[in-house]
């Protein structure tokens, strides 16, 4: 119960990878807060779910502001909100660039700033989500590759700025993980190439030279390690949980 007494803001957090680290978090002791456009708490039981969009910025303050009156306190920051459009760049318009930005990337720097303060009282910590696109760049997936990459230089610079603060800042970049996205992939690659849902699954995990797919509990292990005191000497990490995908030094 290394999180008893310790309050987790989690984005994102009624489904896939955010749900499952609101679980690890909540088994460990600590007090979460989900926050999702549509958070329920009924997918994590003795959760408290707040519905907000972290596209805007009024309703970020709102959520954060919620927790802290209710709770107390923050002590740990969780963004894994934000689902970024694939697709040939010549059709992405405006639009998808403009909202894969406003919830992935500046529903992190919203979210930030707005619970600094706390996380700063309480010696917290904040763990970014991003995704190893931002390491790996491909044609179809150019808006996620780009705000990735971003969330990563903001892991740094807040890194830098919580050294004086005393809030940790570290982010995880997950690989191919089976979550409903995923799910969408292989059926892609079923239509495109004639494969049945196992043959599809292979050959998509195949094409980024990695044996499986991970589980969301894997990056939530992740999370509850970071968070905790065996990670106190980790600032700025930036970590691949990807199955071997990245290969670059």
């Amino acid at each position: 119960m290394e999180f008893s007494g310790k309050v987790a803001l989690v984005s994102g957090g009624s489904r896939g990878i955010g749900l499952a680290i609101a679980r690890r978090l909540a088994e460990a002791g600590a007090t979460v807060a989900i926050v999702a456009r549509t958070a329920d708490a009924t997918s994590l039981p003795g959760a408290t779910a707040i519905a907000a969009d972290l596209s805007d910025p009024a309703e970020v303050e709102r959520a954060v502001a919620e927790v802290v009156a209710r709770h107390g306190r923050l002590d740990l920051l969780v963004h894994s909100a934000g689902a970024t459009q694939r697709g040939d760049f010549l059709a992405l318009d405006d639009a998808a660039w403009a909202d894969s930005y406003a919830l992935k990337f500046f529903g992190a720097v919203r979210l930030c700033r707005a619970a600094w303060p706390h996380l700063a009282a309480s010696r917290g910590s904040a763990i970014l989500i991003a995704g190893v696109g931002g390491r790996v760049a491909s044609a179809d997936f150019t808006i996620g590759g780009s705000v990735n990459a971003a969330l990563m230089n903001l892991t740094k610079a807040l890194s830098d700025r919580g050294v004086r603060d005393g809030v940790r800042v570290n982010c995880i970049n997950p690989g191919s993980i089976r979550t409903d996205r995923l799910t969408q992939r292989i059926a892609k690659v079923m239509q495109e190439r004639g494969l049945g849902e196992a043959e599809a699954a292979a050959a998509l995990a195949a094409d980024t030279g990695v044996s499986r797919f991970g589980e969301p509990s894997e990056i939530a292990d992740v999370v509850a390690f970071l968070a905790g005191p065996g990670a106190s000497y980790i600032q700025g990490a930036i970590l691949d949980v990807d199955g071997g995908w990245v290969r670059a030094v």
